[in-house]
């Protein structure tokens, strides 16, 4: 999903120029402020009707979870980050975070999961901000 969105956000990047970055800061707070204010009110349920279904279902539940992968990759396309290295990039945190979250997930589990959600909300919405920062202002590194 990270690729499709690459290769989705080059396209649109090269073809609305300067304006690529305004929405790759949007997509990243949008993004944000889904993952802080989602409701997981419902959740219990969808995942006991998600354990029974199979064929379509799992398809499209595979795509769903998949969205805020669709979401980043899109943005980095938008602002131009060469694929090869995103890739790899990608690639890396997945493996070690997938690891990491393998070993912290069987011993803490559901009690922080919530939490770990909102924190990557706010990551994100930190990330677009500092994007849009650095629009304006030109930051020493």
């Amino acid at each position: 999903m990270p690729l499709v969105g690459l290769a989705l956000g080059a396209l649109l990047g090269r073809l609305i120029g300067n304006l690529a970055d305004y929405v790759a800061i949007a997509a990243l707070i949008g993004l944000g402020t889904y993952l802080l204010f989602e409701n997981e009110e419902n959740e219990g349920a969808r995942i006991e009707r998600l354990v029974g279904s199979n064929g379509i279902t799992m398809l499209g539940a595979g795509v769903a979870v998949s969205l805020d992968e669709l979401a980043i990759g899109f943005t980095l396309g938008l602002l131009g980050v060469p694929i090869v290295a995103a890739l790899i990039l990608i690639a890396v945190q997945a493996f070690a975070i997938s690891q990491l979250g393998f070993a912290v997930g069987t011993r803490v589990g559901e009690s922080i999961r919530e939490g770990a959600e909102r924190f990557a909300g706010l990551a994100l919405i930190a990330i677009g901000g500092f994007v849009l920062l650095g629009k304006f202002v030109s930051l020493p590194l």
